[in-house]
């Protein structure tokens, strides 16, 4: 069974080219990115582990994706997902998407 959490829950897991152009979209809106994964991915867990600290002023798409890749390898039995959002509101996701799931 496929989960289904986020902003692009029902599309095809994203290409490498469009993982990073979502980086680069939310880095050019000014958001922070957060990585975190979990092995229940329930949608009322809402304590996943966090993967290093949040980035709160990346500039370089590709070194949030290198983290990502880290912790997708680190963990290949977790979900993983990113969360980007506006740190000056510190309070509303503006995207949160799946970048790992279990083969199983």
């Amino acid at each position: 069974m496929k989960i289904t959490q986020g902003t692009f829950s029902f599309l095809p897991d994203l290409t490498a080219e469009q993982l990073t152009a979502q980086i680069r979209y939310a880095l050019e809106q000014g958001w922070a990115i957060h990585i975190e994964y979990t092995s229940d991915p329930d949608p009322r867990n809402d304590y996943w582990d966090m993967w290093g600290a949040p980035l709160l002023d990346p500039h370089d798409p590709a070194s949030i994706v290198a983290e990502i890749n880290a912790c997708c390898a680190a963990n290949p039995n977790s979900y993983a997902r990113v969360t980007a959002f506006d740190s000056t509101l510190k309070r509303n996701t503006k995207m949160s998407f799946l970048v790992n799931r279990p083969k199983e």
